[in-house]
């Protein structure tokens, strides 16, 4: 499989989030020695910015637990940067005290979905957050925001462009340094993309913006590939195409991390990720999580071979 096309049309900086979001909806849950194993085994492959982990109530989500033991482990190689997902502050000095190098607030731009994700309205995660961005700062680690159901709510329907505006501007206003614009349930199309880019884009000052879609509905990919070519450099993937919302219901897997790498380099994006190690990768996590790979790169096999 060529891991890179020949002729350069732009640049793509994926960010792994499998080892987070990818195991958080799964029915087995990982040692911290194989957890450590598939960040590492992405690390091999090129991966430069990985969601590890997220401090949250282990019994909430079981999968997630053993963060800080996950921390301890992983490989600190120059370059590689390991992102915590927190939701409030007892969330945010667990990942400050485990040396993460960023950490990511997921604030839902609905209140219900808000509500039975987090336990909080959007209001009070905005509130939450914007302590969480000051400490953040004062702990010189930066900050992302992920708007989460931004392209549709599995309990209020069509997501209103302007609610996610607002959340990206205030945001923006307390310093994050990326803002992610995520389709948590599957629902996108491209020219909704396009046009909730451009808008965020207005308000988002001097942060970057990041995309994260799942391919509930086999729209994913179209919509990855419309988020890059309106100029979004930052695009969330999973190995193996496993992952989903526990609190979201039918929201399968995350777009594949080897999939999009196809997708990329075939149009002449240069990502500097090996997309066989990546594929080879997702097999091993089939492996593990008894469960067959939703990617197809690792079936089909890349062109030219």
């Amino acid at each position: 499989m060529a891991a890179e096309a020949t002729t350069e049309t732009g640049r793509v900086q994926i960010v792994e989030v499998g080892p987070r979001d990818g195991l958080q909806n799964e029915d087995a849950v990982l040692s911290v020695a194989e957890k450590i194993e598939l960040i590492d085994r992405a690390v091999a492959a090129g991966l430069r910015r990985i969601e590890a982990v997220s401090f949250v109530d282990p019994r909430r989500v079981p999968q997630m637990a053993g963060a800080e033991e996950v921390m301890a482990g992983v490989r600190r190689e120059p370059g590689v940067s390991y992102i915590g997902l927190v939701l409030n502050r007892r969330g945010l000095d667990r990942a400050l005290a485990a040396e993460v190098d960023e950490v990511n607030v997921a604030v839902p731009a609905t209140d219900e979905f808000s509500r039975r994700n987090q336990g909080r309205t959007v209001e009070e995660m905005l509130a939450d957050c914007a302590g969480i961005a000051k400490a953040a700062h004062e702990a010189g680690t930066p900050l992302s925001v992920t708007v989460s159901t931004a392209f549709g709510c599995p309990f209020e329907g069509e997501t209103p462009p302007e609610r996610v505006v607002d959340i990206a501007r205030r945001a923006a206003d307390m310093g994050a340094v990326e803002i992610a614009l995520a389709d948590t349930i599957g629902v996108g199309v491209p020219r909704q993309v396009t046009d909730l880019v451009a808008r965020v884009r207005a308000v988002a000052g001097t942060a970057r913006l990041r995309c994260h879609f799942h391919n509930t509905r086999n729209t994913g990919y179209a919509n990855a590939l419309a988020a890059h070519e309106s100029g979004v450099t930052v695009l969330d993937s999973s190995i193996g195409g496993f992952g989903g919302c526990p609190f979201a219901p039918a929201a399968t897997g995350n777009i594949a991390t080897e999939d999009l790498l196809y997708l990329l380099h075939r149009s002449g994006v240069h990502t500097g990720v090996n997309e066989r190690d990546v594929a080879m990768a997702g097999i091993w996590l089939g492996s593990r999580l008894d469960k067959e790979p939703p990617a197809m790169l690792g079936k089909a096999g890349g062109f030219p071979r």
